[in-house]
């Protein structure tokens, strides 16, 4: 899957105009919210939490537009809670936003 941060930095450009300081504190902001929510399904313990903060990923890279981080956080629900792989995928296109 290929990553392209185009669309994320439009929609940071778009909402926030040329003050980059600000845009870096959304890139920041995103960026922190994904890794805690990758790290809610990794401490989860039961299928509905691997949901809940899977779906909540789902909303937060829809809300920037992240099309790969929507894809993989569907994957996550689609597939086994707990899953290794999907979960290492988030997490590598999570530091690409970085």
């Amino acid at each position: 899957m290929s990553f392209d941060s185009g669309p994320l930095d439009r929609y940071l450009n778009a909402a926030v105009g040329d003050d980059p300081a600000v845009a870096m504190d959304l890139r920041a902001a995103l960026v922190g919210g994904a890794r805690e929510l990758s790290d809610l399904m990794r401490r989860s313990r039961c299928d509905a939490n691997w949901n809940v903060a899977a779906l909540r990923l789902k909303g937060l890279a829809g809300t920037f537009g992240i099309v790969p981080l929507i894809e993989l956080a569907e994957a996550a629900m689609a597939g086994a809670p707990g899953d290794p792989a999907v979960l290492r995928q988030i997490n590598e296109a999570i530091d690409r936003l970085d």
